[in-house]
Order: C-alpha cells, then sequence, then structure tokens
C-alpha cells in the first residue's frame, strides 16, 4: 500500500499526464482547422466555429462534472470522461460535410471538461499552503494546446490530415488507462450522499464566484481563444506554411500551459490578487501593442515625399505574444488561488462555474475574431477586441478591491460583497 504522500504525487503526476492529452485533443482543430478549411472553402466566421465547437460543449459540461466529482470522486468520473471521447474522435477522420464536424466536434469537446473534474480531484489531496502549487502543476496540462502545435502538422503533412484523429483517438484510450492504473480514490475528498445538489450551488449566490469567473474569461478564454486563432494567423498575417505557423504559435501556447505551476507557487507566495491585477496589466500593454494593424503612410516632407510602414514583424509579434502567455498562465493558477482558498468545501462546483466561464470565453472568441475579419480586413482587429476586454477587467478589478487592506484581507472578510 503506497504512504499519502507517494498516493499525493501519483494522483498529481497522472492527472496532469490526462489533463494534458485531453487538452491537445480539445484544441485540435486549431490545427486539423487549416486543411478542413481549404477543402471546405470556409470563411473566417466559419473556421472560428469549427475551432470554437468543442471549446462550447467542453464547457458546458464543467459544472455538472465538477459537482460529480465531489459527489462520486475524481478518478472515477475523470476516467469514463475520457472513454467517451474515444469513438467521436476516431470518427472525425471519416466526416466530409461541415455540420460532421461540428456534431463530432460538440461530442470531442467533452475533454475540456476534464478540467473541472482534474481541479478539485487533485486540489483535495493536498494542504491548503501547497494547493496553488498543485493546481499550478495540474494546469501545466493546458500545454497540451503546444502538444498538438508540435504534433499535428508533422502528422498531417506527412499522411494526411485524417490521421490525426485516429492518431489522437488511440492516445486518449491509452491515456485513460494508465490514469486508472496510476491513480488512487480518497473517499472521504467526497461531499456527503445526503448532500442535495441545490444545497451544492447554493455557493453560486456568492458574489466573488462571479468575480472569479470574469477574471478567468480574460485569462482562460482569452488563452484558449489565441492558441485556437493563432497558427491560423500566422499563415494569413504572414503567408508561413502551417507546420512553421504552429511551432510559431506554440511560443504562446507552451509558456502559457507550462507555466501555470510557477503562477501557482507565485500566487501561493504574494497572493492572488496581487498576482491577478499584475497579469492585467501586462495583458493590457502587450494586447496595446499587439492591436496595431500593419500599415503604410506616405508623408509629404520640405524633401519631397516619403514612405513609412509601421507594424510587428514576426519577431516583434512572437516575443509579445510569449508575454502574453506567459502572464496568462501566471493568471490562470492566481485566480484558482482565490478559489481554492475562498470555497476549499465546495471547489468542484465553483471550479466547474468558473470553468465555464473562462470556456464560454473561449468559445466565442475565435467567433469574434473571424468575424471582425470578415467585417474589417484587419487580422489584429482579434487583439483590438482582446485590448477591450481586459480594460473592462482592470476597471472591475479596481472597484472590487478599491480598498488595499480588503484586498489583503482574510477569506472570511473578502466574503464581504464588493
Amino acid at each position: 500500500m503506497a504512504s499519502k504522500s507517494q498516493q499525493q504525487f501519483a494522483v498529481l503526476g497522472s492527472s496532469t499526464f490526462a489533463f494534458t492529452i485531453c487538452f491537445a485533443v480539445w484544441m485540435m482543430f486549431a490545427v486539423l482547422g487549416i486543411p478542413i478549411k481549404n477543402q471546405l472553402g470556409l470563411n473566417e466566421t466559419q473556421f472560428g466555429l469549427l475551432a470554437a465547437t468543442p471549446v462550447l460543449t467542453g464547457s458546458l459540461v464543467r459544472v455538472p462534472l465538477g459537482i460529480w466529482t465531489d459527489r462520486y470522486g475524481g478518478r472515477i468520473v475523470f476516467f469514463l470522461l475520457m472513454l467517451a471521447t474515444v469513438l467521436p474522435i476516431y470518427l472525425i477522420s471519416y466526416a466530409t460535410a461541415y455540420w460532421h464536424f461540428l456534431v463530432l466536434g460538440l461530442f470531442v469537446g467533452v475533454a475540456g471538461g476534464s478540467f473541472s473534474v482534474g481541479t478539485p480531484y487533485v486540489a483535495r489531496w493536498f494542504s491548503k499552503q501547497r494547493k496553488g502549487l498543485a493546481m499550478g502543476i495540474f494546469g501545466a496540462g493546458n500545454s497540451g494546446s503546444a502538444l498538438t502545435k508540435f504534433v499535428a502538422p508533422t502528422i498531417i503533412t506527412g499522411f494526411g490530415w485524417q490521421m490525426l484523429p485516429k492518431v489522437y483517438a488511440v492516445a486518449m484510450l491509452v491515456t485513460a488507462v494508465l490514469f486508472w492504473v496510476f491513480s488512487y480514490t480518497d473517499k472521504s475528498h467526497q461531499a456527503a450522499a445526503g448532500v442535495p445538489l441545490a444545497e451544492q450551488l447554493k455557493v453560486l449566490k456568492d458574489r466573488r464566484v462571479w468575480r472569479y469567473c470574469q477574471y478567468y474569461s480574460v485569462v482562460f478564454g482569452g488563452y484558449v481563444g489565441l492558441a485556437l486563432w493563432m497558427t491560423k494567423y500566422y499563415v494569413s498575417e504572414y503567408g508561413f506554411d502551417m507546420r512553421l505557423a504552429a511551432l510559431l504559435a506554440a511560443c504562446f501556447s507552451l509558456p502559457g500551459g507550462v507555466l501555470r505551476a510557477l503562477g501557482g507557487w507565485i500566487a501561493d507566495k504574494y497572493g492572488a490578487y496581487k498576482v491577478t491585477w499584475c497579469v492585467m496589466w501586462v495583458c493590457w500593454v502587450c494586447f496595446f501593442l499587439l492591436s496595431y494593424p500593419q500599415t503604410s503612410m506616405l508623408i509629404k516632407t520640405v524633401n519631397g515625399s516619403a514612405s513609412l510602414h509601421v507594424g510587428l514583424t514576426p519577431t516583434m509579434f512572437t516575443v509579445l505574444l510569449f508575454i502574453v502567455g506567459i502572464a496568462m498562465a501566471v493568471g490562470k493558477a492566481s485566480v484558482f488561488k482565490f478559489i481554492g482558498d475562498d470555497f476549499s468545501d465546495n471547489i468542484g462546483a465553483v471550479s466547474g462555474v468558473v470553468g465555464l466561464a473562462g470556456g464560454l470565453g473561449g468559445f466565442v472568441l475565435p467567433i469574434l475574431f473571424g468575424a471582425l475579419v470578415d467585417l474589417t480586413g484587419v487580422r489584429s482587429s482579434a487583439f483590438m477586441l482582446l485590448y477591450g476586454t481586459v480594460c473592462v477587467s482592470l476597471v472591475w478589478m479596481h472597484f472590487s478591491f478599491k480598498d488595499p487592506a480588503r484586498a489583503a484581507a482574510s477569506p472570511a472578510l473578502a466574503a464581504v460583497p464588493a
């Protein structure tokens, strides 16, 4: 029988690996959608909907999955969730019409609900002082988005896009088996069987939950939206081929996932409020710079006309995107540090709701990105939209924690509505 410490780290390791594969599958249309778009002749809005469809389901199932995790335990829920996605993933290989991809994408999207299962499952194995780091390590499974960008272009180029879903289906099945073998169950982590659903959902009346939903819709919703959009952005804006575009897009996705563990440690050390506030400011500055479109001007001078071009080079663009990825990784962890501190007894339901808000942001953004490009013809309009959302977040956060003493208050004091 493994010791408590060994069980803790086995659960953390197996859950993080499983979440990484689930996230890679959830983000598969970020790359897979490009050859499908070309094959079906889709416009930008249709591509955005295709890429975002799995995100919709993965968001909507987060609340019930979080509640089921509280009641039945994370191990069995996580295992059954992964098994349920294997067949839909495989069937994508045989899809031929646009609606086929949308319908199957809805079923594949269930994999995205793994976050609201793994978060409470992992968190309950660790003390309050280590929850931020533990949830941050688990959340590093977001790097599955980068995994897709590394693996998918090679498979598609070498064997055709139909091979990718088949490979991912096998990977998901193997992952489910490995997770079951190396994870553990602790029945004391489950909510009492007699606690009704309405009682578990009472926490949603707390205003702090909705505040954290708003923060997470920016740091996680923005991350998902950009992870789905950036490969195609590099192809369209800079004319790169799919493999180079995906590699550069991974410069955002990889730190945005892997460094979430660092974000958990920082949030444990400095507090969720200070860290989240800094994250919002970094994103605000970067999105302002990324918003500026490629611009050519003809200036009349005393010596005649002079041409001037203003715009981000691919290198400058990638560096700024890399910084945003780091900031969002830290922000995702700091928001869940809020939740782990304030709702340790009902973390499944709360993380499900907050995850739902973040996921819905990730669903809506790629569609809006595509619609804005179709309407304006300006590709950087995606960053203009994100700049506006961060502005709203900073204003709301300022007034929610206007009193510095309040921002540093204990969870009991923070429970007073702002």
